[in-house]
């Protein structure tokens, strides 16, 4: 039989092509199927050896779309006027001489687990452009996309324990998250629900709609068939290879643990209870299930900060769940011993504007804001840099972009100097620029 006979085998079976044997879902709507994600990263795993697990093995980041406000956040300012320092009072944390706003007090409680960095800074005031910010290490671009940190770590390092090397919870939260100028084979793994929802189920781990196991296995049978077909027409190489790459996604389909991985409701009732069952809770606590199971990074986002108007009543509703939520996930990390190898991130694209508005809310600012770092190396208990009186620029040790992204990838063990091919094609190294903040390193 040869090449043709046989194709017109397959469409007489229904399927266009080899893929079609193995169709069982696209990863996070993207285009990426669960063969496509395992290959790209198997050979990244291969290719890419120069990079080797730092002290951070996962990386949870947390990140708050809108631009939170540092001010009723992670750096108060109390003896600010007040049409400064906002709605809100300052509380005492675990930490001497740290205070959080006072709608942040269970993580008051665990400030003694984290360094807050009060001292970022870009240039960027719109939305769009923070965002690729905070998600890239580099300022925007005409000419090139940048890859987030998910596709980096993706690249360099492919998957672990059978599972995808980057989860997005719920779904990739916007295009800078995404894969810029590597291959879109690196992107996310997109959960396609909430896990705070009653329905949560994740579309891409289970056979197709009608397909039970008796049958999905006569298919991955049928694909075997073909293989050793192919195998004898085509070079030898390539089919075993792609084979190994089928082999791994029918492996995460099938396999009981696998699956369990994001089945959050396995998690006990009282443990789901202290994180919240809510967005922020459920969210939360599946990013520490994903990551103990092997994920390498999880990108969650919670809420909307964006609080041009009545900041008071906007950020109260906001803050109590993201709280509670961030405090019982630190805490459930340390009390596992996962702590000190995964590193938690909370960012936003910038801060909010010194003074309240004339709707008694606060405008984009990115001259200074906070991100929050916990565990994977970090040092605890810790207030990096600071803001002026007024919160409006850095006062001591101004952070940019480019160092927390040194500092991060510096931490999950990938040199950010390293150069990739960008489209053209030319060397474009992870970060351009910036220093490692050692200051903040254990």
């Amino acid at each position: 039989m040869n090449k043709e006979t046989s194709n017109i085998g397959l469409l007489s079976a229904g399927f266009t092509s080899r893929r079609d044997f193995m169709k069982v879902g696209v990863a996070g709507g993207l285009g990426i199927s669960l063969p496509q994600l395992l290959k790209s990263n198997a050979n990244a795993a291969a290719k890419f050896y120069e990079s080797k697990e730092g002290k951070a093995k996962s990386l949870i980041h947390i990140y708050l779309p809108g631009g939170m406000a540092h001010q009723e956040g992670w750096d108060p300012h109390p003896n600010a006027p007040s049409e400064y320092r906002g709605p809100y009072s300052a509380i005492n944390t675990n930490v001497d001489g740290i205070q959080f706003g006072q709608y942040f007090k269970e993580l008051a409680k665990v400030a003694d687990k984290m360094t807050v960095i009060r001292s970022m800074t870009h240039g960027e005031a719109a939305h769009e452009r923070g965002t690729h910010n905070m998600f890239t290490g580099y300022r925007p671009s005409p000419a090139t996309t940048f890859p987030s940190f998910g596709a980096v770590v993706s690249h360099e390092f492919g998957p672990r324990k059978n599972l995808p090397p980057y989860v997005c919870v719920p779904n990739q939260p916007n295009i800078y998250a995404g894969t810029g100028y590597l291959s879109s084979v690196y992107g996310a793994f997109s959960l396609g629900s909430d896990p705070a929802s009653g329905g949560y189920k994740v579309r891409d781990l289970l056979p197709p709609k009608g397909i039970d196991a008796e049958r999905f296995d006569r298919r991955r049978s049928l694909l075997e068939t073909v293989d050793s077909h192919f195998r004898s027409k085509e070079k030898a190489d390539e089919i075993d290879a792609m084979d190994s790459f089928y082999t791994k996604a029918y492996s995460l389909i099938s396999s009981k643990e696998a699956r369990e991985a994001f089945d959050i409701n396995k998690e006990p009732d009282k443990l789901r209870t202290e994180y919240g069952k809510n967005t922020a809770g459920a969210r939360m606590l599946l990013a520490r299930r994903l990551v103990e199971s092997g994920v390498r990074l999880v990108n969650l986002t919670y809420g909307g900060w964006d609080h041009h108007d009545n900041i008071k009543a906007g950020f109260s509703r906001q803050a109590p769940d993201f709280d509670r939520a961030l405090a019982r996930l630190l805490s459930d990390l340390d009390d596992r011993g996962m702590l000190d190898e995964t590193l938690v991130m909370v960012s936003s694209e910038f801060g909010r504007t010194p003074k309240i508005n004339k709707t008694n809310g606060r405008d984009h600012w990115p001259k200074v804001f906070s991100v929050m770092l916990a565990g994977g190396g970090i040092k605890r208990g810790m207030a990096y840099g600071t803001s002026d009186a007024l919160a409006a620029e850095p006062d001591e040790n101004p952070v940019q972009v480019t160092d927390l992204a040194k500092t991060v990838y510096h931490q999950l063990g990938i040199n950010a100097d390293k150069e990739l091919i960008a489209p053209g094609p030319r060397p474009m190294e992870i970060v351009n620029g910036g220093n490692v903040i050692t200051d903040i390193i254990a």
